[in-house]
């Protein structure tokens, strides 16, 4: 059978090889925390639907999934740490000189799954962003918003990288995009490219691990969520720590690092956190007044949702991130700062007079359809 064949149409259900519950391999890609964050709301819809769910990770993100899914298998994948550069102008060669490396790590990861099939008895693979996740054998699902390709390098280098993105997409069964098909687009042009690829695509609306509580919000209360690869991280890091003793409120730093054992102490108006799980973090936002994180569209999932006012930081140099934290803005759905020109007293004075529009998002029901389509076709 070849990777064509297992391509299905979640309206025409497919017969495969049937077991008690149909097990699903869910792999989300190590690159942030973001990738592994909205796996949580899909694992949590296969369990709800009687799936058996293992899991395939590293690093931090396999950390995550670990801590709010204890019950469950959790693999070691292959794992590649991507570093971003210091500048701005020199994210685009330091990723070229990654290039190799990520071929390299994506022909491990069909290799790896190719062993994990064997030896599981894995009927389906839904992962986040892995390029070697496919399989000749069971339907592989790939979970991206990124379609509409953003390098910074120009439209010619655009059409010319998603050419090749497309060519591997291709051997998957279907896209999963986490975003609305009509309407309201949290994604914009990432998700709805002008030229798509051939296997079949899946809007899931917004995938947020968070929901809405009545909780009451703190005047004067900011959360600064950290996220991302290094070098970034610290700098904003350093950059935040050093300009919120001149601020009057409160500030609770979300650092982004669940692996780590280093504790920087909290003080009566500031608050450390390494990590916090699922139900901690979604009361902490729902408490803020203001959020501030880089602009990763996970984040923006997670806070839009709970109709909240974001200062975004987009990481210099990261083309998808630059475009949202614009998009964003222009949209009036956050108030997007450089880094370059960021002060927080400053971000939270110009928060203040910034005109917020943020969109009230329609109930999200197609993510528990397209599973249950997904799963009636491999069961």
């Amino acid at each position: 059978m070849s990777e064509k064949d297992v391509k299905i149409n979640l309206n025409q259900p497919v017969s495969y090889k049937k077991q008690e519950k149909p097990r699903i391999l869910v792999a989300p890609l190590d690159w942030g925390l973001g990738h592994a964050a909205r796996c949580i709301p899909i694992i949590r819809e296969l369990l709800t639907q009687k799936c058996e769910v293992i899991t395939g990770g590293s690093g931090s993100s396999r950390m995550i999934l670990q801590s709010e899914f204890p019950a469950l298998l959790h693999l070691e994948a292959p794992s590649f740490v991507v570093r971003y550069s210091k500048s701005k102008w020199m994210f685009p060669l330091k990723m070229m000189k990654q290039f190799p490396l990520l071929k390299k790590q994506s022909g491990m990861e069909t290799n790896w799954l190719n062993e994990v099939v064997e030896q599981y008895s894995i009927d389906a693979v839904i992962s986040d962003n892995r390029f070697g996740m496919h399989h000749g054998k069971i339907p592989c699902i790939f979970i991206s918003h990124q379609l509409g390709l953003k390098s910074g390098l120009g439209k010619f280098i655009d059409r010319f990288i998603q050419r090749k993105q497309y060519t591997i997409l291709n051997k998957y069964a279907a896209c999963w995009i986490p975003d609305y098909e009509t309407g309201v687009s949290l994604a914009g042009e990432l998700s709805h490219p002008s030229k798509k690829p051939q296997l079949p695509l899946y809007y899931l609306g917004a995938l947020s691990r968070f929901e809405r509580k009545k909780l009451p919000e703190k005047k004067n209360h900011v959360l600064v969520i950290l996220s991302g690869p290094e070098p970034q991280r610290t700098i904003l890091e350093k950059m935040i720590s050093a300009g919120i003793h001149k601020f009057e409120g409160t500030v609770t730093i979300i650092r982004g690092l669940p692996d780590s054992s280093e504790q920087i102490p909290s003080t009566g108006s500031v608050q450390y956190f390494n990590h916090l799980p699922a139900e901690k973090l979604n009361e902490q936002i729902i408490a803020a007044e203001y959020i501030i994180s880089r602009s990763g569209y996970s984040t923006l999932m997670d806070v839009i949702p709970l109709q909240k006012k974001s200062i975004l930081i987009p990481t210099p140099g990261q083309p998808e991130q630059e475009y949202l934290g614009d998009y964003y803005m222009k949209q009036h759905m956050a108030l997007c700062i450089k880094q370059k020109h960021f002060s927080f007293t400053k971000a939270i004075r110009e928060a203040t007079n910034f005109s917020y529009q943020i969109p009230i998002l329609p109930v999200n029901d197609k993510l528990s359809e397209v599973i249950r389509k997904f799963v009636a076709a491999i069961h």
